[in-house]
């Protein structure tokens, strides 16, 4: 983005912060501001602090030193109700939203009554038909929010953000969870917001995300804010240093898998329709050799999810056969899957990867019924606090120790337990969905550094991503699935990506 017109103040500042949890300090005497019309990005490694930094702002967190400032004028924010009234909006990873209402109702919820009266709902649904229309953000004020794609509720969040009258966006990995052409539309929107004047942060892990829409970028590290730096001045490269204090570079395929490897995973004419009677898989055929990964490319919503689902017992196929290891496993459940050699890592770790208990206890929910964990029917804590100890070692958890919540952990945090509960078994066969969501870029080696590993150990994986990157580096062949089929296979040295793209879009034949 071009750079704005210098402001004569920021419209948000802040200086000296710093925030602790006990003797942890979370962040510590950060600055940082942003001025009217700029997008300046967070950068950091999971757990450097950012989301603190940000809860802050948001009047989630008040720091213990440190002041915060709108266009010059100190402020104290003691709840988001402050943070809302001096024109902040959040934008969380995680929506804050009603499903079973409606866009105008969702934006309506909090607001102070008129007197006796609550607000006029005729009102908010044509101010906020005004405001969809004026940046093209597509919302209908009358839809349920719970039928609404994840991109449009994003859009929900944003429209009522601007409802509220925000001048300030705090937005919290707003790409995780979006496909390729949804970004482009939200940079869209991001950029007329840049246009009328709006400020903006934007956290995020992607660094080709950050180059393209930021004008300056900040980096956090352990706490503190070790660089800022105009982003027309620097390179992906070297925000990457910053992050992680070193350089790296992302771990890739680099030997091929023998033709007469056996096969561990196997789909044969595997048919699901959804409750509604929607066609979601459709004859597909699916085989992983020992020692290979496969990865599935499409466009979000051709079928991935339920494939992932209906290998791993999550779901059961109107039709089709599924064998592990030449054992049929078609119709059981997961539990007899995870005791063939199975292992998923889940798409949504908040929704179906952790629960809010402890590490330790996440660690071993799948095999909680068997030995280490318990014996005849009693549970062993000091087994599982070891294995969960070794857990936290062995893939680097940055925590207080195995009896911490896990739900008070970063998202990259949270996703090594996963990783570490499903591969500690050695599986003979990995499902992993979208594995390095929202991770940045050291905790996202770490992720391919151990599937490759398990690759090497001999395991057959099936790696699901919207990542194109990701599916490239560590895919041995890549199957593209759309309308819930395999309309093509590449092998690794002879993808093209003009080629991929059109099958990815429907565009090209199988």
């Amino acid at each position: 983005m071009p750079s704005p017109a210098a402001a004569p103040m920021p419209a948000l500042a802040l200086s000296g912060v710093t925030v602790r949890f006990g003797t942890f300090t979370a962040n510590d005497r950060i600055d940082f501001s942003v001025g009217s019309g700029e997008v300046h990005a967070l950068l950091g490694e999971n757990g450097a602090g950012k989301t603190t930094l940000m809860r802050v702002v948001a009047g989630l967190l008040k720091p213990q030193d440190g002041t915060i400032a709108i266009n010059g004028t100190p402020v104290t924010l003691n709840s988001p109700l402050d943070a809302a009234a001096l024109g902040i909006g959040m934008v969380h990873q995680h929506f804050m939203l009603v499903p079973p209402l409606s866009v105008a109702q969702n934006a309506a919820l909090g607001l102070p009554r008129v007197g006796r009266f609550f607000p006029d709902m005729r009102r908010v649904r044509a101010d906020l038909a005004e405001i969809s229309e004026r940046y093209g953000l597509e919302v209908d004020p009358d839809a349920i929010v719970g039928d609404l794609t994840v991109a449009g509720q994003q859009r929900v969040e944003i429209v009522k953000a601007l409802y509220r009258g925000a001048r300030i966006f705090v937005l919290d990995e707003p790409t995780a969870v979006l496909a390729p052409k949804e970004v482009e539309g939200l940079f869209r929107v991001l950029r007329m917001l840049a246009e009328a004047g709006t400020a903006m942060v934007f956290i995020s892990h992607k660094l080709n995300e950050v180059m393209e829409i930021s004008n300056r970028v900040s980096v956090l590290r352990q706490g503190k804010l070790v660089a800022t730096r105009a982003t027309a001045e620097t390179s992906g490269a070297e925000l990457a240093r910053l992050m992680i204090g070193s350089d790296f570079e992302l771990p890739h395929v680099s030997d091929t898998v023998p033709q007469d490897a056996p096969v561990r995973l196997e789909a044969r004419s595997l048919a699901y329709r959804d409750e509604r009677g929607v066609p979601r898989l459709d004859g597909l055929d699916l085989s992983v050799r020992r020692g290979e990964i496969v990865g599935i490319a499409g466009v979000d919503g051709n079928g991935q999810q339920e494939l992932a689902e209906v290998l791993t017992g999550l779901r059961q196929p109107q039709s089709g056969t599924l064998m592990i290891d030449g054992t049929d496993v078609t119709g059981s459940d997961p539990a007899r899957r995870i005791g063939l050699g199975l292992a998923h890592v889940p798409e949504d770790r908040q929704r179906t990867g952790i629960v809010d208990l402890s590490i330790a206890e996440n660690a071993v929910l799948e095999t909680i019924d068997r030995p280490p964990a318990s014996r005849r029917g009693i549970l062993s804590h000091s087994a599982i606090r070891a294995f969960a100890e070794t857990l936290i070692a062995d893939y680097d958890v940055r925590c207080t120790g195995p009896r911490q919540p896990i739900t008070t952990l970063s998202g990259g945090n949270q996703q090594k337990v996963i990783l570490g509960r499903a591969l500690s078994r050695d599986p003979g066969v990995i499902v992993a969905v979208q594995p390095t969501r929202g991770l940045d870029v050291g905790a996202t080696a770490f992720v391919h550094r151990q599937l490759l590993e398990q690759r090497r150990r001999g395991a057959a994986i099936v790696l699901v991503s919207t990542e194109l990157d990701e599916v490239l580096a560590l895919s041995d062949r890549v199957l593209v699935i759309y309308a819930g089929r395999i309309v093509g296979e590449l092998p690794r040295n002879q993808i093209a990506l003009d080629r991929l793209s059109a099958l990815m879009t429907g565009q090209a034949a199988a």
